[in-house]
């Protein structure tokens, strides 16, 4: 930093595409930190260090970071301030801040340079500072792209292509850059693995609104000779992966821009061009899915609620005469997944948590934390998985023996939640942000409350988050609910050191088919796998509640019964059974 003649640098958890999960070659925060979560920012003066994380990880940061002198600041409480503010606090008048361009959205350096100009701190944004200190970094990724078929799919890559351009039109604009991998992705029908747990592809796309031209920037070397001459019949050609910044600046008309999803550089490379600076129309295109990636969906879901009521039932019937670990258990459910026809693989890394390891909202078992699970408490399982056909991603808490009423009461009271949601009738135009209450109300009622989100999107074979809606009290700008979007509904409890809990299933949101109700919306659930009984306290469910559970659970009896053996069919039918 001294010879770079910086006083501060930031080093976020992010690739040049703005991504929640990066490849190898993108973990320097992780290299130099320790912290493993997959959020958080290092800002590193020539003083002093400090990590800024959100509360999925507070427990998970305060461990890893123990002993290295790196100070945990903890995003959303009223003490931490924001990265900004810190900065401009720690920082000499006249000094410079670091970072690498091609790793910070233009919005967040916007933020920064705004608030850092009044003590006139420069930003130098040229340096990769991983080049610098890192000396054995993982290359860049470069694993081969495979197309999807349209009948898994449902729209062509050149009809999405003209429903793109038909946007851009509307907007004036000649030229639309895009930097979002998942984006890209969905746009041509092509999936890849540069990422763990995301089948995306490194790249960046220009689309252009006057004929069909499109060039796509990727490792050559990725696509068989097969999709390049597919993609070049519809106008799509391929250049290097680093040549877009050069062709960015060759650029001299109106240019759309994502500025959430564009880094600082590629939004300065942009010197001759008029920016539009809008939210990517690929954004909703995607998150809005067609009739086929529904259907397609229900199928996937289908396959996963197998997988998982297997898991379950041998879980809860092994606990007591088999030595089952965190990691062996996981283990054990993926055994399961991967009978399911066009199993890909995990959509995020598991979540086995035992006892009090469930209070660690994102936890990861490691070969040092694996706990023995034993015939008493109960195990937070998040998982997800990738088929052909869709992605999937489940919560369920399963009671391995003896819970206290506590946690009976705690476990009730979030599945009265998740129930709420499940149930919801809206009108069209609301947003998450107001929705968010139902699942929370059984808790706030009795003085609880958790900190992350209730609802995230999910990708069709993509991105296991993706917006833009999302559903928190917290929210600001979240896009309103419509009919085709998948969200999870994932209310939890959780208290350190002894317990966590949550419920997650993913809802497919629909228009309510009930006459009186025309312009309104609804959920119904796309996740099939029961919810332990052996937790339920009954007294902390309504009427309503309980009716809302038996339905589901004849629901699930019915779906995924037929696809069972008569063993596993009649430990179904017993966990499904009404209250």
């Amino acid at each position: 930093m001294r010879r770079e003649k910086v006083y501060a640098v930031i080093i976020p958890t992010s690739d040049f595409h703005g991504s929640e999960y990066v490849g190898e070659y993108f973990k320097l925060r992780e290299y130099l930190s320790g912290f493993t979560g997959s959020a958080g920012t290092l800002v590193v003066t020539l003083g002093e260090a400090a990590l800024w994380t959100d509360s999925r990880y507070f427990l998970q940061a305060e461990r890893e970071l123990s002993g290295s002198g790196i100070e945990l600041m903890k995003m959303g409480e009223s003490s931490t301030p924001k990265i900004e503010k810190f900065l401009l606090e720690k920082m000499p008048e006249n000094s410079t801040l670091g970072f690498d361009g091609r790793t910070l959205s233009c919005e967040f350096a916007k933020r920064l340079s705004k608030t850092l100009s009044e003590k006139n701190i420069s930003v130098s944004s040229e340096t990769d500072y991983a080049e610098l200190v890192w000396k054995d970094r993982p290359p860049l990724s470069a694993e081969p792209v495979f197309e999807l078929p349209e009948q898994i799919c449902g729209v062509s890559r050149a009809e999405k292509l003209s429903r793109i351009r038909e946007k851009m039109k509307a907007e004036h604009a000649d030229c639309l850059v895009i930097s979002a991998l998942d984006e890209i992705a969905w746009t041509l029908n092509l999936r890849g693995n540069d990422i763990e747990f995301c089948p995306l592809f490194l790249g960046f796309m220009m689309i252009f609104s006057g004929g069909s031209q499109t060039k796509l920037f990727a490792d050559k070397e990725i696509f068989s000779d097969e999709i390049i001459e597919k993609l070049k019949a519809d106008g799509v050609e391929i250049y290097g992966y680093g040549e877009v910044y050069s062709a960015l600046g060759d650029l001299s008309c109106n240019v759309w821009a994502d500025p959430k999803a564009v880094n600082h550089r590629f939004l300065m490379s942009l010197e001759d061009a008029k920016i539009i600076e809008k939210t990517s129309p690929v954004e909703m295109m995607k998150a809005v899915k067609n009739p086929t990636e529904i259907s397609c969906e229900k199928n996937a879901h289908l396959k996963d609620g197998v997988a998982v009521t297997r898991f379950m039932k041998w879980l809860k019937t092994s606990v007591s005469s088999e030595k089952i670990t965190e990691l062996s258990a996981a283990e054990k459910l993926e055994g399961f997944r991967k009978l399911g026809e066009n199993y890909l693989g995990q959509s995020f890394s598991p979540i086995m948590a035992y006892g009090a390891h469930g209070a660690i909202v994102h936890y990861s078992a490691s070969e040092e934390t694996n706990a023995v699970i034993e015939p008493r408490g109960m195990l937070l399982s998040d998982t997800g998985g990738h088929y052909l056909d869709g992605t999937t991603d489940i919560t369920r808490t399963i009671v391995l023996g003896d819970i206290s009423q506590e946690e009976k009461r705690a476990f009730t009271l979030v599945l009265a939640g998740h129930l709420n949601l499940l149930a919801a009738r809206f009108p069209e135009g609301t947003r998450g942000s107001a929705l968010d209450y139902a699942a929370r109300e059984p808790l706030w009622q009795n003085g609880l409350d958790f900190g992350h989100g209730t609802g995230h999107g999910v990708g069709f074979l993509l991105n296991v988050h993706e917006g833009p809606q999302r559903i928190s009290f917290r929210a600001q700008n979240d896009a309103p609910m419509q009919a085709g979007m998948i969200t999870s509904d994932e209310p939890g409890i959780y208290i350190a050191g002894k317990y966590g809990i949550r419920h997650e299933s993913l809802l497919l949101c629909e228009k309510d088919e009930n006459d009186e109700n025309k312009g309104f919306l609804r959920f119904s659930p796309l996740t099939l796998v029961p919810f332990d009984r052996d937790g339920i306290n009954k007294r902390y469910l309504s009427e309503r509640q309980v009716g809302l559970l038996n339905d589901y659970h004849r629901l699930v009896f019915e779906k995924l019964s037929p696809l069972l053996g008569e063993e596993e069919k009649k430990w179904l039918e017993k966990a499904t059974e009404p209250i």
